[in-house]
């Protein structure tokens, strides 16, 4: 296997020659590469033979249109693997050359999974003195790549991401917030709204997001809307964006997705202010609404966590920031201990719908 590795690098490479029919080879080879990518073991094989990764990444930003296609997209199959990271870590100008490409920005995302990988992009980004303009400026053209939204949320996930996207200067998180609706890709949109939680958590921004340079509110709550009606004393309290909304208005169709956006509405209530500002435009009544409508049992757990934190009594002195309080560590081992045995019990009764349904659906003998 190491030999016919060796053979496929060298026909990656440019000792395979010029013209016509060596492009042809290279092409071939980047194609076998693909395929290998497609499984664990054929990632792992790519991931341990530096001279093929390198022929991959100079295929990636080669002219040849066919080679370099299949070796974008091998390249982001290999990065999945944790095995790569490093390698491809420290190719990173040649991956950051490629962007703002849909296989580039899938490449990185894989290779932003841990919070070590997404500071050396990051790092990465900044020592080329464009920072995340490369990432935000595709949100500006009609169809941004699927693969963006995912390479912004694990950006996020460390504080040196999420105050890049929070940058009051650059008005950046203002270009995440239109695709809360965006219909074109449940990838990206997954992303967008996950990068968007995630920054949530900077508790230190929550009046800025809420206030009106930002209003972020709105743009995580309507697509938790329905078409219902409302009386009109309860429309008026709602934001301009989700008062008489149409009777096809649909809520987001992915569970994880709403889930987030629960989240993100959640971690802006962690602050007497947040939670003032949250209670005063309304949510409860989209909530209300949400959770009559609502089957999926962990997203309707977390609308009702939110609900009762807008309905219920402040917290009393020194915990009004609930992201400053210090919980003590047995309680906080019994609540991950309960969190598990909540996340087991849907997933049994996940199963158990699954299984029912499958009955149901069983042609008749």
């Amino acid at each position: 296997m190491a030999e016919a590795l060796s053979e496929l690098a060298a026909l990656l490479g440019p000792a395979a020659g010029t013209g016509p029919a060596a492009a042809a080879a290279r092409a071939g080879a980047a194609e076998a590469a693909l395929s290998l990518s497609g499984s664990a073991e054929g990632r792992r094989l790519l991931a341990a033979h530096p001279a093929a990764l390198a022929a991959l990444l100079e295929l990636a930003a080669g002219p040849c249109p066919a080679a370099g296609s299949a070796a974008r997209r091998c390249l982001v199959n290999v990065a999945a693997e944790a095995a790569a990271r490093g390698p491809l870590l420290a190719a990173l100008p040649a991956l950051l050359g490629l962007l703002p490409a849909g296989p580039a920005c899938g490449a990185l995302a894989n290779l932003c999974r841990e919070p070590g990988g997404a500071r050396r992009v990051l790092r990465g980004l900044r020592e080329r003195g464009c920072g995340l303009e490369p990432l935000l400026r595709p949100l500006g053209e009609p169809r941004p790549p699927a693969e963006l939204g995912p390479l912004l949320c694990n950006l996020s996930q460390v504080p040196e991401g999420r105050r890049a996207l929070l940058d009051r200067s650059r008005c950046s998180v203002q270009r995440l917030l239109p695709f809360t609706r965006y219909r074109d890709s449940a990838a990206h949109r997954r992303g967008i709204v996950g990068a968007l939680r995630n920054c949530c958590f900077e508790h230190e921004y929550h009046e800025w997001l809420l206030g009106d340079e930002v209003d972020i509110l709105p743009f995580l709550l309507l697509p938790l809307a329905g078409p219902e009606e409302f009386p009109e004393d309860e429309m008026e309290r709602l934001p301009v964006d989700l008062q008489y909304l149409p009777p096809d208005k649909q809520r987001e169709e992915e569970p994880d997705i709403r889930k987030m956006l629960l989240e993100a509405i959640m971690l802006l209530t962690a602050t007497k202010a947040g939670r003032h500002a949250v209670r005063e435009k309304g949510t409860y009544l989209v909530l209300r609404e949400l959770h009559r409508w609502e089957r999926e049992p962990d997203v309707l757990a977390a609308c009702e966590k939110l609900i009762q934190v807008l309905i219920g009594d402040e917290p009393g002195p020194g915990m009004e920031n609930l992201l400053e309080v210090s919980i003590p560590e047995d309680v906080e081992q019994q609540l991950q201990r309960l969190d598990r045995e909540e996340e087991e019990r849907w997933q049994r009764e996940r199963e158990e719908q699954r299984e029912a349904q499958e009955q149901r659906e069983e042609p008749s003998r």
